[in-house]
């Protein structure tokens, strides 16, 4: 007897919460349908627009000049100095870090024509991107760049993730060849973008400057 109740009243629970789940259904949807269909429309075309606009990807104005090395990001320059890089650079070399945020142009391009002779992808974190030392913890993607003018000069260009920007896109591989200003990656959302210099490279930007990918000349070599 003592089973047959159990049942009942177990029954009777799942009716009752069936019931009270159809109840709050049709009275939250009458609520929604009544007073915020067109919120949420505009939620989503708003929300339309914004993907739009941040997946946007403007044909660049490439400098034709010699021996120079255009910005691959668009964003503010925040670093730049002297640092060691031993994956592809060997050594000692410059630094330039370039902050994208989320209202940024977030595809990559080639700063030198030259040969793809490295790549490599390291995952890590995602620690805030606003940070220039993300570099060391975060995810990001490594390439390496051979320049064909000056012949042999080696420029990396280190894709680096943050607490939005959680994928890394490259579009090149290694020996691809590429031309300055070509189009080389994505990173989604707000993000970092580091390029590594020889020591003998000229920097043309200031720190705080704002830079605009496959455009502005960071460097040259004299």
């Amino acid at each position: 007897m003592f089973a047959a109740l159990r049942l009942i009243g177990l029954a009777a629970v799942i009716v009752l919460a069936v019931l009270a789940g159809a109840w709050l259904a049709k009275h939250i949807g009458a609520f929604v349908l009544a007073y915020l269909t067109w919120a949420l429309v505009g939620l989503w075309g708003l929300f339309t627009i914004f993907t739009f606009y941040f997946f946007r990807d403007p044909d660049p104005m490439v400098p034709t000049g010699p021996k120079l090395v255009i910005a691959p990001g668009h964003g503010k320059v925040d670093a730049i100095g002297t640092t060691t890089e031993p994956e592809y650079m060997g050594g000692e070399c410059q630094r330039l870090s370039i902050f994208l945020s989320v209202i940024d142009v977030h595809v990559q391009n080639a700063p030198v024509t030259g040969r793809v002779a490295y790549v490599k992808h390291t995952p890590g974190q995602y620690l805030s991107a606003l940070k220039s030392e993300s570099a060391q913890f975060n995810e990001n993607v490594l390439i390496g760049l051979q320049s064909a003018e000056p012949f042999g000069e080696k420029i990396g260009v280190r894709l680096i993730a943050g607490v939005i920007a959680r994928r890394i896109v490259p579009w090149v591989g290694e020996n691809d060849t590429v031309q300055r200003g070509e189009r080389i990656s994505l990173i989604q959302f707000g993000s970092r973008v580091d390029v590594y210099l020889p020591k003998r490279a000229q920097i043309k930007v200031n720190l705080g400057d704002r830079v605009a990918g496959g455009e502005t000349v960071i460097a040259a070599f004299d």
